[in-house]
């Protein structure tokens, strides 16, 4: 087997499988059970807030090349993210698509803008 073709191979085994695993595990578990019910509406709030959380975290503190991104610019584009969520019916994809599309170019326009000497 080939350097290149182990290196996926590994990847498969040992990150993709065992995650799978617990994937459809849950989901033989959750089988028949109502969404509606007040745990379920307690733990979708809790992983929302969790996911919010971490959100949050990664504008307000990057990591890496995000620091280099002005805080302005990536709260633009939160924003004009969620507004794309909502226009497009509450799509995801559409959110996400407009959020990275307005980061990106920010980055962009903002490595080009010509710097101010004191």
């Amino acid at each position: 087997m080939s350097g290149e073709l182990y290196a996926y191979v590994l990847l498969v085994l040992v990150g993709f499988l065992p995650n799978e695993v617990w994937r459809v595990l849950g989901l033989v578990a959750a089988h028949g059970v109502d969404e509606e019910t007040e745990l379920f509406m307690w733990v979708r709030a809790v992983a929302t807030a969790v996911l919010a959380g971490v959100i949050a975290k990664i504008v307000l503190f990057p990591p890496g090349a995000l620091a280099t991104v002005p805080p302005v610019i990536r709260l633009c584009a939160i924003a004009c993210g969620f507004v794309a969520f909502l226009l497009v019916r509450r799509s995801v994809l559409a959110g996400v698509a407009a959020g990275e599309a307005v980061l990106t170019l920010g980055a962009l326009v903002y490595d080009r803008a010509p710097a101010i000497s004191p």
